[in-house]
């Protein structure tokens, strides 16, 4: 597998994949395994999508997505299936966390706040379960579909909980999930998506939950396996620009060339694939939903130390904040302890600002962040890397798109289905772990069993 030159894009194939992310990808190896021919174009001059390698202090590390559970099981089979090393995220000592102003340090079996405040956060995060799991896939059908659309989380959080300290705690978890705010989704679409996490113990789990395991080495490395396994090519700096549809085919054209297909599938967020040009109108519920639908703001962050000195003081490396630039913070340090490595999250509004500021300012907020955390140690960090998804040409943001009030219930129905033959996949149109490398999976098999079908026959 490897970069194709401009005249290497075929004029001809079966299946035309949009994106060389883990959707795209996993759809491009399961049509091959039917034996059709297919071609994957991809903006990006890598593969991976919202996943990317890196090294801080000479130790590998995750730019992108990283985590992964024992219930997300396409990943892990797929992680197992290339024989690579799966290591535990690190979490015994104690956590910090810094709400309302107020910095406290707790042990594992411990809340961090007041009875309560422990008591309200529990109470909601009970009856939110119970909401998302009695959503059907198509969240939009669900019979309080309309009244949970036409509300945003915050409206619920406001209307629903009786401490200040319990409703920030979960401000800060929608945030370092899903990076948003709460006013700025529907109360549907957070259910829709806690649904597809498998509620709130997974969503924001470690042991048993989704940030349990790491990939050794980084989980760009796992899409990389998969593209090697292709036999048609994947064309890097190829993004595309237009697509038509005529009665027999679809073209595809990029900056790299034109392909003709049967069949294409567009494995992009939302907000990716409207700035396709398509010739032929798509269907007016489709268009309004990709304009309606955002990427959430990131920046990932980390920093490295000579030696993980907050295990040495009782820490597990966790650290959340409502107030700091910093929400989250975990223990990324290499299995040998060769380096001390914190990684960190500036998400939702914040990320948008730090953005702009630049990345002197993100530095400094991220080593203040350490600080308040795990003390003065933390002031003298010997690499810092970094990488800003707000910025990303061709992702506009992380990890995952999210709608206001009204857009699933108007336009949801249109999130999965094929629009004559353009098919859609993307982590966002999965219907289990919408957000995670397993989702994007699952809709890249999905999006391949609907193409196969056109073959039939």
């Amino acid at each position: 597998m490897g970069g194709s030159a401009a005249n290497d894009i075929p004029a001809q194939v079966d299946v035309v994949v949009a994106g060389a992310g883990f959707a795209g990808l996993t759809a491009a190896r399961a049509l091959e395994a039917r034996g059709l021919s297919v071609c994957v174009v991809e903006a990006r001059s890598r593969v991976g999508g919202r996943t990317m390698s890196g090294t801080v202090g000479g130790v590998p590390v995750d730019l992108g997505g990283q985590w992964l559970g024992t219930h997300q099981t396409l990943i892990m089979a797929e992680v197992a299936a290339q024989g690579l090393t799966l290591d535990k995220q690190y979490e015994s000592g104690r956590f910090a966390l810094h709400l309302l102003g107020v910095r406290k340090s707790f042990g594992e079996d411990e809340e961090g706040m007041s009875f309560a405040a422990s008591r309200d956060l529990a109470r909601a995060r009970h009856r939110l379960d119970a909401m998302a799991m009695s959503l059907p896939d198509d969240a939009w059908c669900g019979d309080m579909a309309a009244a949970w659309d036409a509300q945003t989380l915050e409206t619920w959080i406001s209307r629903n909980m009786w401490t200040a300290a319990a409703a920030q705690y979960l401000r800060l978890f929608v945030r370092s999930a899903f990076s948003c705010e709460t006013q700025q989704m529907s109360l549907l679409c957070f259910l829709d998506q806690l649904r597809a996490a498998g509620g709130f113990e997974i969503a924001d789990g470690l042991e048993g939950g989704a940030q349990e395991f790491i990939v050794r080495g980084g989980m760009q490395q796992v899409a990389e396996g998969i593209a090697r396994d292709l036999r048609g090519p994947v064309c890097f700096e190829a993004p595309v620009r237009s697509i038509s549809q005529g009665e027999t085919c679809v073209e595809v054209t990029t900056d790299r060339g034109t392909v003709r297909a049967a069949q294409a599938i567009i494995a992009l967020a939302p907000s990716l694939a409207a700035r396709i040009d398509f010739a032929n109108a798509l269907p007016v519920m489709r268009t309004h939903l990709m304009q309606r639908m955002p990427m959430g703001t990131v920046i990932k962050l980390h920093l490295a130390y000579e030696t993980p000195f907050w295990r040495e003081k009782g820490f597990s490396g966790v650290g959340m904040s409502d107030e700091l630039a910093c929400g989250v913070m975990v223990d990324r340090s290499p299995d040998d302890l060769s380096k001390g490595v914190l990684v960190g999250f500036i998400d939702a509004d914040k990320a948008v600002e730090y953005s702009a500021r630049g990345r002197d300012a993100r530095r400094a907020a991220i080593i203040e962040t350490a600080v308040t955390f795990f003390g003065e140690e933390a002031r003298q960090p010997i690499d810092y890397a970094e990488l800003d998804w707000v910025g990303e040409e061709w992702s506009l943001g992380c990890y995952v798109s999210h709608a206001g009030p009204g857009v699933l219930t108007s336009f949801g129905e249109a999130l999965r289905a094929p629009c004559g033959r353009v098919h859609w996949a993307g982590s966002e149109t999965a219907t289990r772990g919408i957000g995670y490398v397993d989702g994007a999976m699952q809709s890249g098999l999905r999006a391949a069993e609907e193409v196969a079908a056109r073959f039939v026959g």
